[in-house]
């Protein structure tokens, strides 16, 4: 029996079904993540190397999918009013699997393009503004440890699915090892949504109200495109993104010339557990701390860590410099919707996550081909990398200017 859209209800309890949804959000994350980013610098990589196809025409297909995803997730929030959270994350695995299997068979650029697309359809039900939306229907109090939590799954999935695509692809070849992938998820993540998403107490078509808090004017998607308040948390995680998405791409084709292909692979692991780490470490003090002062110090780390990766050739300091990367990668994901949470009346915030999620891909869905284009016309990635480093640093400066009056 569902709650009423006003019934209380206790977020606290470990017995609340929202718990559950997280858990699902979190499975979501995992697949979403791994396929949908993570899985690109493995693509990437790999299609190079088997069709000889050239990065920057490669990772364009990349960039096409990050647009048409960008765009979709600006209306998920209104997709989910209409079908509901359960129906919104299986349409998502039906569209990655659908995706797998055309990229699996891809023999020609225009079939890999096609594939990208249709994994937009995916990445745009089951990544971050689906997430968060979803788990606003759920949550109030306490949506960001909720939301915080389900993205774990987004780290996790590079310590699993990103070494399990270059387990499976080394162990068989590029064709099988995404099929088996394909149908592990299907296998998994289906029980999961199934059963573990259900009816919101909320409706879908109401947002979260808060205790005896006084009404507040809903935000507009054209008022927060006309504010400071909006773009102050919008422009700076679209730059980190841009920056981290770049190097994330490309990471195993930056790193495989001085660790090799099984050792870059090694490296994306070792940076995911460390953004789990980063994430659940943070997770359990961010609240108390200024969350802007937080993310401008991650950026200035992360781009700290580049600076290292550009200039070092011993695979120990490689390593180490992934690993400092690796901390904030999480976080980055995580912040944007912690200050929204804090910064935006309840009402507005599945509108608000939601336009920032869908500017930010938009912006760093030009990532991987700007990256491949630098690639292929300077010969190496050292521009790739002082490019990253430029956009991490003016992140850092610009979060730092919060609105006076809010």
């Amino acid at each position: 029996m569902s709650l009423a859209p006003t019934a209380a209800v206790d977020e606290t309890s470990p017995r609340y079904a929202g718990w559950r949804v997280v858990f699902a959000c979190f499975i979501s994350a995992i697949f979403a993540w791994g396929f949908g980013f993570y899985g690109h610098s493995v693509y990437i990589a790999e299609l190079h190397r088997v069709h000889g196809w050239p990065t920057s025409l490669v990772s364009g297909a990349t960039t096409a999918y990050y647009l048409l995803g960008g765009l979709l997730i600006t209306f998920v929030s209104d997709v989910i009013a209409k079908v509901g959270p359960r129906n919104l994350l299986l349409v998502g695995m039906a569209c990655y699997a659908v995706s797998m299997v055309l990229l699996a068979m891809a023999q020609s650029l225009w079939q890999l393009y096609g594939a990208l697309l249709v994994m937009s359809f995916g990445w745009a039900s089951m990544s971050l503004g689906a997430i968060s939306n979803i788990l606003g229907l759920w949550f109030d109090a306490r949506r960001g440890m909720a939301i915080s939590l389900a993205l774990n799954g987004a780290s996790f999935s590079g310590v699993l699915i990103g070494p399990a695509l270059v387990f499976l692809i080394a162990a068989s070849d590029f064709r099988t090892g995404l099929l088996i992938a394909t149908a592990a998820m299907l296998t998994i993540m289906t029980p999961i949504v199934v059963f573990c998403v259900g009816k919101p107490p909320r409706s879908t078509s109401s947002p979260p109200s808060t205790t005896s808090a006084p009404v507040t004017p809903q935000w507009t998607r054209a008022r927060a495109l006309r504010s400071w308040k909006f773009w102050s948390i919008c422009a700076p995680f679209a730059f980190a993104l841009l920056a981290q998405v770049g190097f994330l791409v490309h990471l195993i084709s930056i790193l495989e010339p001085n660790l090799g292909r099984e050792q870059a692979g090694l490296a994306l692991a070792v940076m995911s557990v460390m953004a789990v780490i980063g994430r659940v470490g943070l997770g359990a003090v961010i609240d108390r701390l200024n969350q802007r002062i937080v993310t401008a110090i991650s950026l200035v780390t992360q781009a700290l860590a580049l600076l290292v990766v550009m200039h070092s050739n011993d695979p120990t300091v490689l390593f180490i410099a992934v690993a400092v990367f690796g901390l904030s990668v999480g976080n980055l994901i995580t912040l944007p919707a912690l200050i929204v949470q804090r910064e935006f009346p309840s009402v507005s915030f599945g509108q608000i996550i939601a336009l920032s999620t869908a500017i930010n891909q938009f912006t760093y869905a030009l990532s991987p081909a700007l990256m491949g284009v630098v690639r292929d016309l300077t010969g190496g990635y050292a521009a790739v990398l002082a490019i990253c480093m430029a956009a991490e640093l003016s992140a850092a400066a610009i979060i730092l200017f919060r609105p006076k009056r809010v």
